[in-house]
């Protein structure tokens, strides 16, 4: 977005000036006392503009800052979405729900805009700018398998989504539950999302300190949950192996990528 130009001011009365009139010089201020107001008017536009577009660039490092490049060996299928597919091609509205605790909510994030659903939304709306595309935050931080389940009809299946990412698994690790215990809990939820119709995509537990001081534990519960999905023939989002390739393979540091808390 170029800054508008200034343009240079003809006299008022689209006569021409002789050289030594002030008007000649574009010096409308001279003749004029209001042009002294809207030249102020026009300077402040002028820095609030630029003011805009700091914040923007500001915003797009923050998105740059953390390149989501695949882990080594290639990332996972996310699987087919055949149910959004045939909707979008219908020209039909899409409903996405994201499901999970805190970093689905949005903790740690610098402003609502910058949570992950909201992000996916702004992308969506980029990609497919003529499709009527809906996502909503179910994220509740803290929770695991056992809470999610609770709320599983009203927060999603009662929605009617077209698409459902459930993010779920950290908090099972951080709070050794039985990841055996909490697959078979998802693989269950599983089921009942795709009974009401809808495509699913599970984002496995996150690479961070906390969650990788249970390492045992951390491990299982990815490879559970891509049994469960597999099994279910739904995508997985390899969360733990993205940020792991980001921390070890580019050198990304933990803050910049999991929230203080480690809590997802």
């Amino acid at each position: 977005m170029r800054t508008p130009q200034t343009a240079q001011a003809a006299p008022v009365d689209g006569s021409k000036t002789a050289p030594g009139n002030a008007a000649a010089s574009g010096n409308l201020a001279a003749v004029d006392p209001a042009a002294t107001g809207a030249a102020a008017k026009k300077s402040l536009t002028s820095k609030a503009i630029d003011k805009v577009k700091e914040v923007a660039k500001s915003a797009s490092n923050i998105f740059n800052r953390v390149p989501c490049l695949p882990p080594k060996g290639g990332a996972k299928s996310v699987g087919s979405l055949p149910h959004v597919a045939n909707k979008l091609a219908a020209g039909q509205p899409v409903l996405i729900i994201a499901f999970g605790s805190s970093s689905t909510a949005g903790f740690g994030s610098s402003a609502p805009e910058f949570t992950y659903p909201n992000r996916l939304a702004a992308q969506l709306r980029r990609q497919y700018p003529t499709a009527d595309i809906t996502v909503l935050n179910r994220g509740n931080g803290g929770e695991d398998a056992p809470e999610m389940m609770k709320r599983l009809q009203t927060s999603v299946i009662d929605m009617k989504p077209d698409l459902v990412i459930w993010q779920v698994g950290t908090n099972a690790v951080l709070r050794n539950l039985d990841p055996t215990e909490t697959a078979q809990m998802v693989e269950d939820g599983i089921g009942r999302i795709q009974a009401a119709g809808a495509d699913l995509v599970l984002v496995d537990p996150q690479y961070s300190p906390a969650v990788n001081a249970k390492a045992e534990n951390a491990g299982r519960m990815v490879q559970l949950l891509s049994k469960v999905a597999a099994l279910k023939h739904v995508g997985v989002f390899p969360r733990f192996e993205v940020m792991r390739e980001w921390h070890e393979g580019q050198s990304i540091p933990f803050d910049s990528s999991s929230s203080p808390m480690d809590c997802t």
